[in-house]
């Protein structure tokens, strides 16, 4: 492939944002990443392979390259992208630019900015980034952007793979991150050119239904997965599990109802009338509500509960945290059919499609139908990372961490690509052609077969369902 244009890769974890801008017809030319670990899969996946003739420069600490007072050892290059840590700004005397953010590792990525100048820069943060704790932190990073002469968005663009349909690269996960996108124009037209819409808009792109996600496309199949069992559940969660869903069952077979959505807390299952008043009253009204539900959950089936509670006396010795219970699943009628959570707040169980956001190996996603957890190559399919994608380690926790900590592949790549295509007047013509020739679906194969077929199935039936109303 011929590359169009230059990168810098900082804070690249295990190579997200590399996977998508190497699709999109860009050359890595620096990377930054200071977690050992992380930067050893990145080297492994996207600098050591074969056939690349011009590896790029790797640091290790990007404070080190970004002195104050000295060259920045960063070469030129067209994009930046840094998936940033959000740290809080002095507020010392609110200037609400650079300054302010001396200190911190967004002030060496605007040193970058101030000394490159590249054509667009391309961050991505936690959703938590545009909340209310932290508005200073967002106004400062957009002001210091417009001051360096980039052209952006005060209006957060938050956006999550799920809302993707699979032929764009979208993956069945719940990955709200925001993105901040700018373009280089200079100090005058970007702090003039202020009233700028966001690049994209949290929903569903090309009327893609996230219900329609299947989770079951993320995964391997079983015979493939080396040391199988290391995923499999241990005997404690096997009866934690049964347990609940012979209480599911007894309950739709005497009632024909699914669990309610509240949180399910047996040890606090007793009748309402028995609930003191006094302490009720003292407590929260989120925790009051729970009680007063819960007692009100064990009158209307007391005698199954209490039949229930009789054939398995193990109950009683289940962690606490497994006492308890939460039932997103809808209609599913068994929990082995659905996606569940070993949380400290309880087991959640909930429908097979789309998954919560990765974070840690301790909440890793146990896939009922299979009986065990998602692996780790399955855990990087669902960042939108390809098939061959391998992690440089065996020790697992690190593998989770890793990926818990990556850039979502599909999201990102559909941000940049609308981003592109919205300013490409001020951009590059090579670096706007390469980015709008590439395939809308940066990962073509991170989704099994059967997801396509899917989409391919359900636009049929939308376009039937179209000619049939005209």
């Amino acid at each position: 492939m011929i590359r169009s244009f230059s990168y810098i890769d900082l804070f690249a974890g295990i190579g997200g944002f590399h996977a998508m801008l190497d699709h999109a017809g860009g050359r890595c030319v620096y990377v930054s990443e200071i977690d050992a670990a992380a930067r050893g899969t990145y080297d492994h996946n996207w600098v050591s392979g074969p056939g690349l003739s011009r590896p790029p420069q790797i640091n290790t600490d990007i404070t080190l390259a970004t002195p104050e007072f000295d060259e920045v050892d960063v070469p030129n290059h067209e994009v930046l992208a840094a998936g940033f840590p959000c740290q809080p700004f002095s507020k010392s005397g609110y200037q609400r630019g650079m300054e302010e953010t001396r200190g911190t590792l967004f002030w060496n990525i605007a040193r970058i900015l101030e000394t490159r100048r590249p054509k667009i820069v391309l961050l991505e943060n936690v959703r938590n980034l545009a909340g209310p704790r932290h508005r200073h932190e967002w106004d400062v990073i957009i002001q210091t952007l417009r001051e360096l002469g980039y052209r952006v968005s005060s209006t957060p663009s938050v956006f999550s793979p799920h809302f993707l349909p699979p032929s764009m690269g979208g993956t069945p996960q719940v990955r709200d991150r925001v993105f901040i996108l700018g373009t280089y124009v200079g100090r005058d037209r970007a702090m003039a050119e202020t009233d700028v819409a966001p690049t994209v808009v949290r929903a569903p792109v090309q009327d893609w239904n996230a219900h329609d996600w299947d989770v079951d496309w993320i995964l391997d199949d079983d015979d493939t997965i080396e040391d199988l069992q290391r995923y499999q559940l241990s005997d404690d969660e096997w009866a934690w599990i049964n347990v609940w869903d012979d209480l599911n069952k007894r309950i739709r077979e005497s009632t024909g109802e699914r669990l309610p959505g509240f949180p399910l807390w047996a040890d606090d299952w007793r009748p309402e009338d028995e609930l003191d008043v006094v302490e009720i009253d003292a407590l929260p009204k989120w925790k009051r509500d729970f009680l007063i539900k819960n007692a009100r959950f064990y009158d209307a089936h007391r005698k199954t509960i209490d039949r229930w509670r009789k054939a398995h006396p193990e109950f009683e010795t289940f962690p606490a945290s497994r006492r308890k219970l939460e039932w997103q699943a809808q209609d599913i009628e068994s929990l082995w059919d659905t996606v569940m959570h070993f949380r400290p707040s309880g087991i959640r169980a909930k429908a097979p499609t789309y998954l919560p956001a990765l974070v840690a190996i301790t909440q890793t996603s146990i896939i009922g139908s299979r009986q065990r957890r998602i692996t780790p190559h399955e855990a990087a399919r669902l960042q939108g990372l390809p098939r061959e994608f391998e992690f440089a380690n065996r020790r697992e926790a690190q593998s989770y961490k890793q990926v818990g900590n990556g850039v979502s592949v599909g999201a990102a790549w559909h941000v940049f690509r609308t981003h592109v295509e919205r300013d490409r007047a001020d951009l590059p013509p090579k670096l706007v052609n390469a980015v709008l020739a590439a395939d809308l679906n940066p990962s073509p194969d991170a989704l099994s077969p059967a997801a396509h077929e899917a989409e391919a199935k359900l636009l049929a039936a939308q376009t039937s369902d179209l000619d049939a109303a005209g």
